[in-house]
């Protein structure tokens, strides 16, 4: 059964369509209909006895489609090889799926209908499209579709205007909230929690103008009377709450040091160093933290980070260890990106900072996640230890924090 979303976008369909979908809109779904039904004005496939072309990005997202299409397709399979990934139907159809990271799949077959799927995501997409794939329609005269939520603007992106512009192509817009089964609170949570560019390419499937970037409004959090060397500091003898985030560098990285005012929303302190022993990087943190003695100290604790949160807790500082996985990246990244777009924290005037900022890129995986980072040859070490002290802060402004801390925060 499809929704009326999905049911919309067949009634308008051609022979190449584009899809530009939001998450969880149910787009596999629909193209597994479309693989054996076809749609009303597109040509179809299996069910007209005809092979079709399935194609994703990797093998991950190219399994999960496999065992969707075997249970969709279950009372009608006649034959599977699970290994070349063929569904042979008792039609006499078949059900080739294909991974993109071999820009040569498909060579040499015949589709009646083809289904890119996460279109966006394939990064060899042109040549792949151009010189393997659209010639494998020329037998039947047959159809194809891109599904994908939107990454940038890349080749998906292009094939998307060019559908708005050609008769035999047409383009289609499915947001999260096109799918009914999906409910408005749900979505609202995201769109408030979620940064903003990432809830419009994610849940508005809107193209933008740059799919890596993370962070918007950095320059405008820029202060350019904030402090910029740790030495240069208020006194913390005012009562006020602080949180410190460290991320400890490790061959060529740096160990980056940033300490965060919870009342006032400011980064008032940055320590950045390399190539320094683990012993003198700890005395530099508690020289640090005697300027900020309430402060509580949040540290990566992965790989060295663990023995050296170890010692910092022998030396009797508050410290908390921040374990970094994915998940938890994710999270505090996504909420530093949110504190940007509304205002929530201004920065002191530090180039290599901001420029970390500015360069730090977004991914997202096969699974469906987001992976976050510095470009290649670039750091982020900055960018760490201050997204690891801004989820300090969103903790510091919870109410047992601050009953303890800062009764005057």
């Amino acid at each position: 059964m499809l929704h009326e979303g999905q049911r919309t976008i067949l009634q308008a369909a051609r022979r190449f369509n584009t899809v530009a979908c939001g998450r969880r809109f149910g787009k596999t779904t629909m193209g597994l209909a479309l693989a054996y039904y076809g749609a009303p004005h597109a040509p179809g496939g299996l069910g007209r006895g005809l092979d079709v072309g399935w194609f994703a990005p990797s093998y991950k997202l190219l399994d999960e489609a496999w065992r969707s299409a075997k249970a969709f397709l279950k009372a009608m399979i006649a034959r599977t090889d699970a290994q070349q990934h063929r569904m042979e139907l008792r039609n006499g159809a078949a059900l080739d799926c294909w991974t993109l990271e071999d820009e040569d799949a498909g060579r040499g077959r015949r589709y009646g209908l083809v289904i890119v799927d996460e279109a966006a995501m394939a990064r060899h997409l042109e040549q792949a499209w151009t010189a393997a794939i659209r010639p494998t329609l020329t037998d039947h005269a047959g159809g194809a579709w891109f599904l994908s939520t939107p990454k940038g603007r890349n080749y998906f992106h292009a094939l998307s205007l060019q559908a708005q512009q050609r008769d035999d192509w047409n383009h289609h817009h499915a947001p999260t909230s096109a799918n009914p089964h999906i409910t408005a609170d749900e979505i609202e949570q995201a769109r408030q929690t979620l940064p903003e560019r990432i809830f419009a390419q994610e849940y508005l499937a809107q193209f933008l103008e740059d799919g890596g970037g993370v962070f918007r409004l950095v320059t405008a959090a820029v202060d350019t009377g904030l402090p910029v060397e740790a030495h240069w500091a208020r006194d913390a003898g005012d009562g006020r709450a602080y949180v410190i985030g460290v991320d400890w560098g490790r061959h060529e990285d740096f160990t980056v040091i940033i300490v965060i005012d919870a009342k006032e929303r400011a980064v008032v302190a940055v320590d950045r160093f390399t190539q320094i022993d683990y012993a003198v990087q700890l005395a530099r943190l508690r020289a640090l933290h005697e300027r900020f003695p309430r402060a509580p100290i949040l540290a990566e604790s992965n790989s060295m980070g663990g023995p050296l949160v170890e010692a910092l807790q022998r030396m009797r500082l508050p410290v908390r260890a921040f374990q970094t996985t994915s998940a938890s990246k994710a999270e505090a990244i996504e909420a530093l990106a949110l504190a940007f777009e509304r205002g929530e924290l201004r920065l002191p005037m530090v180039r290599w900072l901001i420029d970390e900022l500015l360069a730090f890129d977004q991914e997202r995986l096969p699974s469906g996640s987001m992976r976050y980072g510095a470009p290649k040859g670039g750091h982020d070490d900055g960018v760490m230890a201050l997204a690891i002290a801004w989820s300090g802060i969103c903790t510091a402004l919870r109410p047992s924090f601050v009953a303890a801390n800062a009764p005057g925060l």
